[in-house]
């Protein structure tokens, strides 16, 4: 089938399909396109990356706890041996994948996600110094049979998820990068034959490679930015396939095929560029930390970027932003936890009272919001109608290898009816269906 059909295809998708299953419609269209079978191995409930299937912090779980109980959900385990490290958890057929350190290595895990108990520890490199708190910063991505994880120096690996044997290795200085101030915090992401990362340097910002090899497919040398410390988004917009992605002063997208820029605008950060885009529809919108605040920009049909507004009011760190309809709900600097208008960039309602400054997830209709100082989570609607707790619990225990001016900083996520939460070397599980 010519290219066009395929195009004409996958912007029905946008249109009418539910953003969560765009990414796995878009795996099967390929295969049918090209006349093969093409067999899902991933289950719906699946979390294979960064924020979930769709890279937006949806879980697909329904049936939730509508409330917590006094003390929070019932905790059904700890892992203690995870190590240093801020890795969130990829959850695929019963197995949760994360990263973490031994033996002075930044190591790749595998636990059974019932039980909790350790499946199998792979080295992938050197441990990150830092003084924030040594080891790997990403979440891993899996793959089918393959699973792929790189740690805060820029090594990374392509593993087998049966026993964790390396296939392949890359290192992002061979690829032109400088390792960043905080180490690389990128979650690598995984669409159709590719791998892709973002090095940053002078051979190209961002790199595609063959997810069988390693070898590298193209790289992006129109643009040659730093990387920062956001993670690569997947999207249709305008009907082209492409990858969204930000350093400390740019937004851009990224042609699936080539590696050419088919759009660039600037944005003003400054120290540290964190957050995942959200793409919706045509639309991108960003946020970051250090005063900076947030733009939402409509790419038109010509791929000329038009600003919608630009202000100051979200200023997220690196707790991340998640998109709940026409709103965008987070933790903003200096102004707590906010429901933002999407479409106008207006607050909503703000809390900075019930809760501190930290990190969420969403599920079933619910934020779950992680406070990184005390360790306290909090169940509340993600509605515009205010700051509404449903619950709360604190985390017990809590590391004591945690760097002096490190926090609990992993993201929360909810898969197949359970909670998982992370302070470095524990790793906890709870019940929330």
């Amino acid at each position: 089938m010519s290219s066009q059909p395929m195009r004409a295809l996958f912007i029905l998708m946008k249109h009418f399909v539910d953003p969560l299953k765009i990414s796995i419609m878009r795996q099967v269209a390929l295969g049918l396109i090209a006349g093969q079978t093409l067999v899902w191995t991933q289950a719906d409930s699946d979390w294979p990356q960064w924020r979930g299937p769709a890279r937006d912090g949806h879980s697909s779980d329904t049936e939730l706890l509508a409330s917590w109980p006094d003390g929070g959900p019932k905790q059904l385990w700890i892992y203690r041996d995870a190590g240093k490290g801020y890795a969130g958890p990829a959850i695929v057929a019963g197995t949760l994948y994360t990263m973490g350190t031994q033996d002075n290595q930044s190591t790749l895990i595998a636990l059974d996600a019932k039980s909790g108990k350790g499946k199998w520890t792979t080295k992938i490199g050197d441990i990150l110094g830092n003084g924030w708190g040594d080891g790997p910063r990403g979440t891993p991505s899996v793959d089918g049979e393959r699973v792929y994880a790189m740690n805060g120096g820029g090594d990374l690996v392509c593993a087998k998820t049966s026993d964790g044997s390396i296939i392949w290795r890359k290192s992002m200085k061979e690829l032109g990068g400088n390792v960043p101030n905080w180490g690389y915090t990128e979650s690598v992401l995984v669409d159709g034959e590719k791998v892709l990362a973002t090095p940053g340097g002078d051979k190209g910002t961002m790199v595609a490679l063959n997810k069988m090899t390693g070898e590298v497919v193209w790289q992006s040398q129109d643009l040659q930015e730093n990387a920062h410390y956001s993670s690569i988004v997947p999207a249709t917009i305008q009907g082209q396939w492409q990858y969204v992605q930000r350093t400390e002063k740019s937004i851009f997208g990224i042609h699936a095929e080539t590696g050419a820029v088919l759009w660039k605008t600037d944005f003003p950060g400054r120290t540290a560029v964190i957050p995942t885009p959200i793409v919706y529809g045509n639309r991108v919108y960003v946020t970051a930390g250090y005063g900076t605040g947030c733009k939402a920009i409509e790419i038109m049909a010509n791929m000329e970027v038009k600003e919608l507004y630009s202000n100051r009011l979200m200023k997220n760190h690196h707790g991340g932003a998640i998109r709940v309809g026409a709103h965008v709900y987070g933790y903003s600097d200096g102004v707590g936890w906010l429901c933002q208008d999407l479409e106008t960039g207006e607050e909503v309602w703000s809390d900075k009272e019930s809760l501190g400054k930290g990190a969420l997830g969403l599920a079933d209709g619910k934020l779950i919001c992680l406070d990184e100082g005390s360790g306290k989570v909090m169940l509340i609607d993600a509605s515009p109608e205010g700051f509404k707790p449903r619950g709360s619990f604190t985390l017990d225990p809590q590391s004591e290898i945690r760097a002096s001016r490190g926090k609990i900083w992993t993201h929360p996520v909810v898969v197949d009816g359970k909670l998982y939460l992370r302070d470095q070397d524990l790793i906890y599980c709870y019940q929330v269906k």
